[in-house]
């Protein structure tokens, strides 16, 4: 399956009704066969009380990154690939107005169930970007529901 590095976000076709990836302001820099890559800026509205990122920000993004490296950016008729579960690692506190990548790898397929593991990396200004948190996530896919 062929790379497909888009300019604009929401070329994948499961983020078309997603209007909480919309909201978060998610872009999506690549996506291939078991791998994504994603954006986000760190807003004020995505902050905790302690001025930091709220964890379940963080969560969302790696997640949204997790979703597009189990489904096809063709798309499928007939199935869907979702979270069995899922672990996070915080390593970093998010810093308000820097940049955020996911990275999504697919380290494991065995029939319907598979393993990603998703790195979170913040821009730092005059440096090389950091890590914020390690995701790894276990899929499943399933029937489409009609």
């Amino acid at each position: 399956m062929s790379d497909i590095d888009v300019d604009a976000p929401l070329m994948h076709p499961i983020l078309k009704n997603d209007y909480a990836t919309q909201w978060m302001g998610i872009e999506v820099t690549k996506v291939a066969d078991g791998h994504a890559t994603i954006t986000m800026k760190l807003r004020q509205e995505m902050l905790n009380g302690f001025g930091i990122a709220h964890g379940g920000m963080i969560f969302a993004f790696a997640d949204t990154a997790f979703a597009l490296s189990c489904n096809p950016h063709t798309g499928s008729e007939d199935s869907i690939t979702v979270a069995a579960g899922v672990d996070i690692n915080f390593l970093k506190p998010g810093i308000p107005g820097r940049l955020l990548t996911a990275v999504a790898n697919r380290r494991q397929q065995s029939g319907r169930s598979g393993i990603y593991d998703i790195q979170v990396f913040q821009s730092v200004p005059g440096a090389e970007d950091e890590i914020l948190a390690e995701f790894r996530g276990r899929s499943r896919t399933i029937p489409k529901r009609a």
